[in-house]
């Protein structure tokens, strides 16, 4: 990726109870440095799997209007990020045409990464999402100990 125009973004979404009411969250830096975020409650309601789902269609509707070209998207759910790419599966077939409308606004960049990451490195994303349903911030989990 051309790392002078490449924006980074870190998306999360959470559904309460789930299903149920649905928070967006999503942190964006510009090539410049330029901090954007996303906090806000979805019109819809829904699974957790659809929380994500919207959450990464409401980070690149902002990417977009914020005029990115190049674009990097860290998200911590693995069945979002699967689907995002695989326009045939099968799997959560009722949000067929959600991924359809991702995979649409995806061919708008012209480069485009989606990666998985943990759920500990999405932290702001994270509270982001949780803030928009008046939620507090998720505690940290403790260091198991090995055996």
């Amino acid at each position: 990726m051309n790392e002078e125009h490449l924006w980074q973004a870190w998306c999360d979404g959470c559904a309460r109870p789930n299903p149920g009411h649905i928070g967006l969250g999503a942190l964006l830096l510009g090539p410049d440095g330029s901090r954007h975020e996303l906090s806000q409650r979805s019109p819809h309601s829904g699974c957790n799997n659809e929380a994500e789902a919207r959450a990464l269609l409401a980070t690149l509707q902002l990417a977009r209007t914020l005029q990115a070209s190049a674009l990097l998207i860290h998200c911590d759910s693995d069945v979002v990020v699967r689907l995002a790419q695989n326009a045939s599966s099968t799997e959560a077939a009722r949000l067929a045409p959600l991924f359809a409308e991702i995979r649409s606004q995806i061919k708008c960049f012209d480069q485009f990464e989606l990666r998985w990451i943990p759920q500990h490195r999405n932290t702001e994303a994270d509270y982001l999402s949780r803030s928009a349903l008046g939620l507090p911030a998720r505690t940290p989990a403790k260091p198991r100990k090995r055996k």
